[in-house]
């Protein structure tokens, strides 16, 4: 009862090998921490990694971007160049671009060289994000992500045995889901 509306997107950044065992840690930076870009009919919110020539204060392993794109009608954005792979999602409303429409729920990954400007047809959330190529295939299971499938699978009995620091400030603990 009461309340606002709340969305989240949750996002899995792959480490490079290199990093992919480092200690698990855990960051928090307020909203007003992120770097905001205003233009017309567009408010770009640097999430992690570096675009739009901000950074923003997320450690991050490799080069990348993550980006909340807020465009009202009308709004147009082109998506940063300089990195080997890009996409975006469309989280609400809808978007232009290179003569196509993409609505909510809709993902598109850029050719690598492609130059594509967003146009909103209406009020949207976009999120755009980019960086280099994954240097090893990932296995995915829930919330776990490794190049090893031995790995996810002490993962899992590290879960299980509830060897993961809590989330700070957050006392729920989710089980496991079944295999």
């Amino acid at each position: 009862p009461g309340g606002s509306p709340l969305h989240g997107i949750q996002v899995w950044v792959a480490l490079p090998l290199e990093h992919e065992t480092v200690e698990p840690s855990f960051e928090h930076h307020p909203a007003a921490s992120l770097p905001e870009i205003h233009l017309e009919h567009v408010t770009l919110r640097v999430i992690a990694g570096e675009a739009y020539g901000r950074r923003a204060p997320t450690h991050v392993f490799s080069p990348m971007f993550y980006v909340d794109a807020a465009m009202g009608p009308g709004g147009r954005i082109e998506l940063p160049a300089g990195f080997e792979e890009r996409a975006f999602y469309v989280a609400e409303g809808a978007v232009s671009a290179d003569g196509r429409e993409f609505g909510p729920g809709s993902m598109a990954v850029l050719h690598r060289d492609a130059v594509l400007t967003l146009e909103a047809r209406e009020t949207s959330r976009v999120m755009l994000l980019g960086g280099a190529p994954l240097d090893a295939p990932r296995y995915l299971w829930w919330n776990f992500v490794s190049s090893s499938r031995e790995r996810i699978e002490q993962a899992k009995k590290d879960w299980r045995e509830q060897r993961f620091p809590p989330v700070p400030g957050d006392p729920e603990r989710i089980p496991l889901p079944e295999d």
